[in-house]
């Protein structure tokens, strides 16, 4: 079955019914048989669902949440129903988000580079307004805690979403002003062979979302360009 199609057995099997989003997260998630769909379903759930959560810790909840998922995923219209029941189920849950944090790392089996992707996702999300919130950084970080990915790693990551265009080509990169260029280009070839679309779906991203795969190859790209430019 399709993403789509579990998606929809959630929100179908759950609505109306508040705790059964974090339950199934702990349950029912292991019917999925096929261990592509699993992660790629896995990583659908954690985006709604955080997503949900942290429009509750911005203090900004409207009816129509759902729209900075539909720009991060390629979303049939025929689905977007049970994609704004499950942002519903989440938001009234009285679990917070914490405990979906949790879970969604316990899923992930301690895959941290596969979580990454998940909050690179919220990242994208939180931003879609043209603005990472006080409130919406502080729940990301406490989020990316709670999947055991370190300080360094997180701010490589918001490194890419907080000043996209003109943001410190060293901190996306991860990498130091005091190293020299043969090192810091094998930095970069290594995130770029890690950040590949390709590398990306087979960590469990969902083909539906290779506009997270592109926008990062473009940050890691452009970080890498801006430093051989500035050291001729």
């Amino acid at each position: 079955m399709s993403i789509w199609t579990w998606i929809g057995e959630v929100a179908e099997g759950g609505a109306g019914a508040v705790g059964a989003l974090v339950e199934w997260l702990g349950s029912a998630f292991t019917a999925i048989g096929d261990t592509e769909t699993r992660r790629q379903v896995a990583f659908s759930i954690a985006l709604i669902a955080l997503s949900a959560k942290m429009a509750k810790a911005d203090g900004v909840v409207t009816s129509d949440e759902v729209a900075s998922f539909r720009r991060l995923f390629a979303m049939p219209a025929s689905e977007e129903r049970n994609v704004v029941r499950l942002f519903d189920l989440a938001k009234r849950d009285v679990a917070g988000f914490e405990t979906y944090a949790a879970r969604i790392a316990r899923l992930y089996e301690g895959d941290t580079r596969a979580l990454e992707d998940v909050v690179d996702g919220l990242f994208t999300i939180a931003g879609a307004d043209g603005v990472i919130h006080d409130a919406e950084l502080v729940f990301l970080e406490r989020v990316a805690t709670i999947f055991g990915i370190d300080q360094r790693c997180f701010d490589r990551i918001a490194a890419r979403h907080i000043v996209p265009e003109g943001g410190d080509p060293y901190r996306i990169l991860g990498v130091e002003r005091s190293m020299g260029l043969a090192e810091i280009r094998t930095r970069y070839r290594q995130l770029a062979a890690e950040n590949h679309p390709d590398a990306l779906i087979g960590r469990g991203l969902p083909p539906e979302a290779l506009t997270l795969a592109h926008d990062r190859m473009a940050a890691i790209n452009r970080a890498w360009e801006q430093i051989l430019l500035e050291r001729g």
